[in-house]
């Protein structure tokens, strides 16, 4: 399997990866809310927890919109699903951390770190998209964190962000589902 035969494997298993994006903004969505409601420090383990159902989410959602939510077995691409989530995960630290400083760094530095993931799956999928939603997360990131506005404020625009991207993904998806193989 050649690397483009494995990036539309991965493509047509996962919808191009919208089902995720649309299960994390889910979950920047429920930060936000509990931000607003309750408080940003429990906003803050409203996503730590989020985060870890994201995936699980995904692939409910990957199977009722009738994808397989799976790709062949001895894709060489699942190498770098792997190293990229334990980047991500070794990265959690530093964004709670920050908090423990500033309340308000917490979700910017969680932009950083997903915007950062995002970027791996240019990769994976073979889509230029995912370069635009991994800078436009990292942009998001640095920018509130320089103007650290309420936590709510940064989760909402994660969510945001995240919601209108996983529609642009599924409607890429589309367009790559309509051409021939």
């Amino acid at each position: 399997m050649d690397i483009s035969e494995a990036q539309r494997d991965m493509r047509v298993g996962y919808l191009s990866g919208a089902p995720g994006i649309l299960a994390s903004s889910l979950a920047w969505a429920a930060a936000t809310g509990t931000a607003v409601l309750v408080s940003p420090q429990q906003a803050i383990w409203v996503l730590f927890i989020g985060g870890m159902l994201i995936h699980p989410a995904g692939l409910l959602i990957c199977k009722v919109l009738g994808a397989s939510a799976t790709h062949t077995r001895g894709n060489p691409l699942t190498g770098l699903v792997g190293a990229s989530t334990i980047w991500m995960i070794a990265c959690l630290p530093l964004a709670y951390i920050a908090s423990m400083q500033m309340i308000e760094w917490f979700f910017p530095a969680m932009l950083l770190i997903i915007g950062g993931r995002y970027l791996t799956f240019a990769m994976l999928y073979g889509m230029r998209f995912y370069w635009v939603l991994g800078f436009a997360l990292i942009g998001a990131g640095f920018g509130l964190g320089v103007l650290a506005p309420a936590p709510a404020v940064s989760a909402g625009v994660g969510a945001a962000i995240e919601f209108v991207c996983a529609i642009v993904a599924l409607t890429l998806h589309g367009r790559f589902a309509k051409q021939p193989a």
